[in-house]
């Protein structure tokens, strides 16, 4: 999962781009990079690391222009490389930026492609790059003089054509302006607003409304499955939507875990979706469990405290903060490997003993992915004095790799894809674990009049969208993005962290393009 933030203004952009990116650091911790376009050129600053840690005052100082674009990377596809920090550039037609959420199904038939028919070079083992690429070969097979709407909305369409996935694409055209597209099914999240400047309007798309709201702009509308949005430099927007077939399907576990509460995503809140999240959670146990003895409910933060507040309530029981979260450590569930993720929880979450002692406690979380860091907690709670501990799940069991964005593609890491719950139940050292039901996560994120019709629920049914998913693609994502792989990409990151040498020139934001 990946942040995006693109930006058409009649002022300087740098602030309002790394103020967005800091706003969406959650969905993405491993790098971040802005890119503004000026008539003197591209600019660019893309490092490892938070937003805080990439970009310092001497760097934007030169991030200059009024339109830019900005992006913090989640790792699926490829890796954590420095080289493989977006946004990516290509200069032919016009010079190209562009940064991407989400997945490509058929990457490794793409990049093929890419190198042997339509003759281009790939740099890295990104995605990413290889969809900049196929949309600029596209638009150079169209060029005509200066880019236009149709030329682009062209291009965007034979792209669709070729590529299967989930994706949410924000790029930019040197000197003509910011393009924003969606896959055909909608998967990956992408919205954009305006903001009255004086006479005309300045134009903002992301990946989450919270993002527009903290820069106020007015939220116009969410970027439609397949459609393409332009905004051009000169404060023209254009608008297409995709005449092809679409399957709206947007993911669900963007409102279990990844969307921060404030955001509304394709027209459902994320709160309120959390909030029924707990509430069906709850009438599972009752209905299952009615002479249960929880004495407190206690959240994992942050993700679930909304939801457990829920089932707190409808059970008649004390609700209580028992964890105090370090903020300063990454959120383990995307940390690239299996021992960071078990040596940070100790470091992340600390008991308030008198909140655990001599009680029966359920912790409630959002999900159990790999299972660590729910044993970790849960021997936290009873080292803290805990007489039992309950866990319960806000999600459904995940069972099954997510393609589309999504960094849980190796089975044998999902603890739900080969035990039952009792077992999980015994591996974790809960005295009783609960699921969510998976009809009651739908019932819970749609709401009646919403024109979302159909969910991606493939991390916990198996059923994916694009059809093109099968046994031998998930044995070779399995075997390309395990643990083991993670740890030698990271080792490899280590011996190379800069993507930009600053041995001349420290801090220096490279000059990559002039304009046209």
């Amino acid at each position: 999962m990946c942040g995006l933030v693109g930006i058409v203004s009649n002022q300087p952009v740098n602030q309002e781009i790394y103020n967005a990116l800091t706003i969406l650091q959650h969905r993405g911790q491993d790098a971040a990079g802005i890119v503004t376009w000026n008539n003197n050129g591209l600019h660019a600053r893309k490092r490892n690391g938070l937003v805080r840690d990439a970009f310092h005052h001497r760097h934007m100082l030169q991030l200059a222009g009024n339109v830019g674009m900005g992006h913090v990377r989640y790792p699926t596809a490829g890796g954590s490389q420095p080289s493989e920090a977006q946004p990516f550039y290509v200069n032919s037609p016009y010079g190209i930026c562009l940064a991407h959420n989400g997945n490509l199904t058929n990457y490794e038939q793409l990049a093929e492609h890419l190198i042997k028919v339509d003759r281009r070079h790939l740099n890295t083992k990104s995605d990413s790059e290889v969809l900049l690429n196929v949309f600029a070969h596209e638009m150079h097979n169209r060029a005509n003089g200066k880019p236009s709407p149709q030329q682009v909305f062209d291009s965007v369409k034979a792209l669709h054509k070729r590529c299967s996935g989930g994706y949410a694409v924000v790029l930019m055209i040197i000197g003509y302006g910011i393009v924003a597209f969606r896959d055909p099914n909608g998967i990956r999240p992408l919205i954009f607003g305006r903001r009255k400047s004086g006479d005309v309007f300045d134009y903002m798309v992301a990946s989450e409304s919270v993002a527009l709201n903290a820069l106020q702009f007015e939220i116009v509308d969410d970027v439609a499955p397949g459609e393409t949005v332009i905004f051009e430099n000169n404060g023209y927007m254009h608008r297409q939507k995709y005449s092809g077939k679409t399957k709206f399907s947007p993911c669900i576990f963007e409102f279990v875990y990844f969307a921060r509460p404030d955001s509304i995503i394709d027209g459902l809140s994320v709160y309120k979706a959390r909030l029924r999240m707990g509430e069906q959670l709850a009438g599972k146990i009752v209905r299952e469990w009615p002479e249960h003895d929880i004495d407190v409910v206690i959240p994992i933060p942050d993700t679930s405290r909304t939801a457990a507040g829920q089932v707190a309530y409808h059970l008649g029981v004390k609700y209580r903060e028992g964890f105090i979260k370090n903020r300063y450590i990454g959120r383990t569930f995307i940390m690239p490997g299996q021992d960071e993720r078990s040596e940070s929880v100790r470091q992340k979450l600390n008991p308030i003993e008198l909140e655990f002692r001599d009680k029966d406690v359920l912790l409630v979380d959002d999900s159990i992915v790999r299972g660590t860091t729910s044993k970790q907690i849960i021997k936290l709670a009873r080292e803290a004095g805990a007489n039992k501990v309950y866990f319960a799940s806000a999600a459904p069991r995940v069972q099954y790799p997510n393609v589309y964005g999504i960094d849980m593609p190796a089975v044998n890491e999902l603890i739900a894809s080969k035990k039952s719950d009792v077992e999980i139940e015994k591996s974790i050292g809960a005295d009783k674990l609960i699921y969510q039901d998976l009809n009651g996560l739908i019932r819970s994120v749609k709401h009646g009049d919403s024109h979302v019709t159909q969910f991606d629920t493939s991390c916990f049914s198996g059923e994916y969208v694009t059809n093109d998913v099968s046994k031998k693609y998930l044995k070779k994502l399995e075997e390309d993005r395990n643990d083991l792989q993670k740890s030698l990409r990271k080792k490899e990151f280590n011996e190379n962290i800069d993507i930009f040498s600053d041995s001349e020139e420290p801090g220096k934001v490279a000059v990559i393009y002039k304009t046209f």
